[in-house]
């Protein structure tokens, strides 16, 4: 038991910094992305964090298992070249224990992982659509920043004070384009004070206060200046629609259901649970190394392995969802294929020769043996 704590500490301890490192890098990515969103406008900054957040569980469900099998490559092969499992071997450890050991280490992962693929997934990816349903209800002057222009071209924004209790917006420049005999013109609106308006019904208007408006090309002749007191245009309404991506459903609900996105979906979440144990299989045959060999040996063909399973997992996902590959055979023949490298890798690394042929001794040899006896 406590070679069991040992080797668990050692593996799970790598594989919360492994993971901490690759959502690090994955999440970075996302935040970049969703900064220029808020630059431009967008999104709240507030909003940013809160869609990142929700996300980070989706990140997860593929980093667990991908940062176990690194780990357990960087944690026994340090074992082997610190001559630790050589005396592990010596006390009476076999090559089977140490793979039970092991798959007791992965069925830890497992759980962790099933947890996040089956319910906490695509829980907080529900959560995030109904996130940016309510963000698309927001207008572009929900967001805006006093004293900054923002937005990119024709379609750009400036309020030099905003009142919050009041809700004026004072010194209002909008500058977008208006469809005019079937063409896209520039516009530019100006005006001392700016308001939103909700009326019962629902609609939005922006309201103008004591201000010009310019419409088309300066110079053309179709070229427009209009002069105002008031001046109230009606906001774009952003449409609700159904959640139904098969990423926020329930796993209960797509496991019941005929459509091939949802099977796709749940065969995915179902497959990134099957294939910590098998990668836990390869990982702890490829592992062992020579001392002179160095650790990373085989951390390369390892790794080969790995991102192929992923990409095939990846391609199977795809072509199940668009009918190339029946339900029936799903991923399942991909966790098959590779189920049946980490049997070999396994056989491999327990020293059982499948192939030994059999030394037969010809009679001739023995009889001339035995005259050389005789003799």
């Amino acid at each position: 038991m406590k070679l069991f704590r040992y080797l668990a500490k050692e593996v799970l301890v790598s594989t919360m910094a492994v993971s901490f490192i690759l959502l690090l890098i994955i999440a970075s990515g996302r935040f970049v992305s969703y900064l220029g969103r808020a630059a431009e406008g967008k999104m709240s900054f507030e909003f940013l964090f809160i869609i990142l957040g929700f996300h980070i569980p989706s990140f997860l469900q593929i980093i667990i298992p991908l940062s176990f099998f690194l780990s357990l490559l960087l944690a026994y092969g340090r074992l082997y070249i610190e001559n630790e499992m050589s005396i592990l071997f010596a006390c009476g450890i076999s090559k089977v224990k140490l793979m039970l050991y092991t798959l007791g280490i992965a069925f830890i992962a497992t759980l962790l992982n099933g947890f996040i693929s089956l319910w906490l997934a695509p829980t907080s990816e529900y959560q995030s659509k109904l996130a940016e349903q309510e963000q698309n209800q927001l207008t572009v002057f929900d967001f805006i920043q006093p004293g900054r222009f923002q937005g990119k071209g024709f379609n750009t924004t400036y309020v030099a004070e905003l009142t919050q209790e009041e809700g004026w917006m004072k010194d209002v420049f909008i500058s977008n384009t208006a469809v005019v005999d079937g063409k896209r013109v520039p516009t530019q609106t100006l005006a001392t004070h700016a308001e939103q308006l909700k009326l019962e019904d629902g609609s939005t208007y922006l309201v103008f206060k004591n201000g010009s408006r310019f419409e088309g090309t300066p110079g053309e002749k179709d070229y427009k200046v209009t002069l105002f007191d008031t001046y109230a245009v009606l906001m774009d309404e952003s449409d609700t629609f159904a959640i139904n991506n098969p990423s926020t459903k329930p796993s209960h609900e797509i496991w019941a259901s005929d459509d091939l996105k949802d099977q796709a979906e749940w065969q995915w979440r179902i497959s990134l649970i099957i294939m910590i144990p098998i990668l836990a299989i390869i990982g702890t045959a490829l592992s062992q190394v020579n001392p002179r060999q160095g650790r990373f040996f085989k951390m390369l063909p390892a790794i080969i392995l790995m991102i192929l399973y992923l990409g095939m997992m990846i391609w199977g996902r795809t072509a199940l969802e668009k009918g190339r590959i029946p339900s029936e055979i799903g991923l399942w023949w991909i966790h098959g294929i590779f189920g049946f490298i980490a049997a070999f890798l396994f056989l491999n690394f327990n020293e059982v020769k499948l192939f030994q042929k059999k030394k037969v001794t010809s009679p001739k040899s023995n009889l001339s043996g035995t005259g050389k006896q005789s003799a």
